[in-house]
């Protein structure tokens, strides 16, 4: 009988805490006025328009009222079975660095967090296939986010530099002589150390014949600007390994901020009493609650659902022609007429799964698929001024709790979706990928009952929680569900027929 209520218990604990990391994700979306950090960022979709009401209420009522199954929280909560993939990073034959480095490189990172991380990956890849020394990456002030945090505001440099110190020379900063070489250096005017032509998804061959000859000549070369700069294909093999080693060992983030990251993951695993101070009080406070209760389980959404991307879908969210002419206002100064799904009807466009969820749909999703609703405060008004106006920053906190989470989703691709399941892809966590072909028409059918919607969302979704597939030529090997280099198959005979794909 105890071992019954026990598992219960944790059934329930697990529904109280599910959703408590839906709420933190998705309260900045419905009261932006509550986070302070996100004064600077881009304006919620429903600035410039009145919210539109529900436009599957049906749906929507017997979704709030429904009580799910034992058996289906089971199986939503349990992990991902092991697929027999581990990963190959740590290779038999020892690295070395060469004996002479050919000069140093700089490389000036664009983009948001995850795209930069990219960038840094790509930028010691490069340096090895230059023999070249790596300045640590400067990374550039994003036009939307205003956030100036450094390289060593957001990863633990010392960890970086000796992880990858048999592999790669990295220094902090350029030695006196070459102190010459800065950002506001190459601000100013067109300097010979500067490449401003690397190519999106240069070959390794393009650098040593279009970089090192300046490094030879200067002694030093700063690539600018530097996105998406190498290949994901046809690289050597120790390139390939050297950037899952980057990715997934040697970016680590500061310990202020795993310090507030692992605060909410504690909150999210014992949700119950009031708020506490984050850092060890956390850790130690509630050992007693500990073995009371045992540790819930929770899930992070990622639902971007921004009005950059809903001009750039072309979609109809039920705002009527406030929303119609806001977003296509919008559209035109960010992307400048560049909206190519304007040719498609709003009912094209959905049954082609091109539009983004909205956060009614997620909420439907995620109902259909067995998750409760448990609304709490994660987070003090101290610790939100910790990274408030820093937005790379509050990026780096909301990857480390979702890379903790038992379930991660993400309702629309991006540097961020990319990054998070393939490093959850690489560690063999689950995350729910939602079918976008199979959602598009299911919310467009308005005669669907409850158990009709549910059932079909349940079957749709069995083979996309973070099941390994085969890469596609010319997807990223960091951030697609399977990374090439990255993991091997146990199984002697399938290693050597997937060789070419993998390891």
């Amino acid at each position: 009988m105890k071992q019954s209520y026990n598992y219960n218990h944790q059934i329930h604990q697990s529904q109280r805490s599910a959703f408590a990391a839906l709420f933190l994700i998705l309260l900045p979306i419905f009261l932006p006025n509550l986070f302070a950090p996100l004064g600077r960022a881009p304006p919620s979709l429903f600035s410039e328009w009145n919210a539109p009401k529900p436009r599957h209420l049906p749906l929507l009522e017997v979704a709030l009222h429904r009580r799910t199954p034992i058996k289906q929280q089971s199986n939503l909560w349990s992990p991902l079975p092991n697929q027999g993939w581990k990963p190959c990073i740590n290779s038999a034959n020892i690295p070395s660095l060469p004996e002479k480095s050919q000069g140093y490189i700089q490389v000036f990172l664009d983009g948001g967090l995850n795209q930069q991380r990219i960038g840094i990956c790509d930028a010691v890849a490069i340096a090895k296939i230059l023999n070249a020394t790596l300045v640590i990456p400067h990374l550039e002030v994003n036009p939307v986010w205003q956030d100036s945090s450094s390289f060593t505001d957001i990863f633990d440099v010392d960890h970086f530099i000796n992880v990858l110190r048999d592999e790669v020379s990295i220094v902090k900063e350029l030695p006196r002589e070459y102190s010459w070489s800065t950002r506001e250096y190459y601000a100013t005017g067109i300097r010979a150390t500067r490449i401003k032509t690397a190519p999106v998804h240069a070959s390794a061959n393009w650098y040593p014949q279009n970089v090192s000859p300046f490094l030879q000549s200067y002694g030093v070369d700063a690539i600018s600007p530097f996105s998406h700069c190498l290949a994901f294909d046809k690289l050597p093999m120790k390139i390939q390994h050297l950037r899952c080693k980057v990715n997934f060992q040697a970016l680590v983030f500061v310990p202020r901020i795993r310090s507030i990251g692992e605060t909410l993951v504690h909150r999210l695993h014992y949700p119950s009493g009031k708020l506490q101070a984050s850092g060890a009080e956390v850790l130690q406070g509630r050992i007693d609650d500990f073995e009371k209760e045992g540790a819930g389980k929770f899930v992070v959404l990622h639902l971007r659902f921004d009005k950059d991307m809903a001009a750039h879908s072309a979609c109809d969210f039920g705002g009527g022609k406030a929303e119609k002419l806001a977003l296509a206002k919008y559209g035109q100064v960010l992307w400048q007429g560049r909206v190519l799904n304007s040719q498609f009807t709003d009912n094209e466009l959905r049954n082609q799964g091109r539009c983004l969820l909205s956060p009614e749909e997620i909420g439907l999703l995620l109902a259909a698929l067995g998750f409760n609703n448990n609304k709490k405060s994660l987070a003090s008004v101290k610790e939100l001024a910790e990274v408030e106006g820093k937005a790379s920053l509050l990026a780096a906190v909301d990857y480390y709790v979702s890379l903790q989470s038992d379930i991660f989703i993400s309702a629309s691709p991006g540097n961020m979706h990319n990054a998070l399941l393939g490093h959850r892809a690489y560690l063999n966590l689950k995350a729910i990928r939602p079918n976008m072909l199979l959602l598009g028409p299911l919310f467009l059918n308005k005669n669907m009952e409850w158990s009709e919607f549910q059932h079909a969302v349940i079957n749709g979704h069995k083979n996309r929680q973070g099941q390994k597939r085969l890469r596609k030529e010319k997807q990223s090997i960091l951030h697609t569900l399977l990374l090439i280099a990255c993991v091997e198959l146990n199984h002697d005979m399938k290693l050597l027929f997937f060789k070419h794909y993998f390891c």
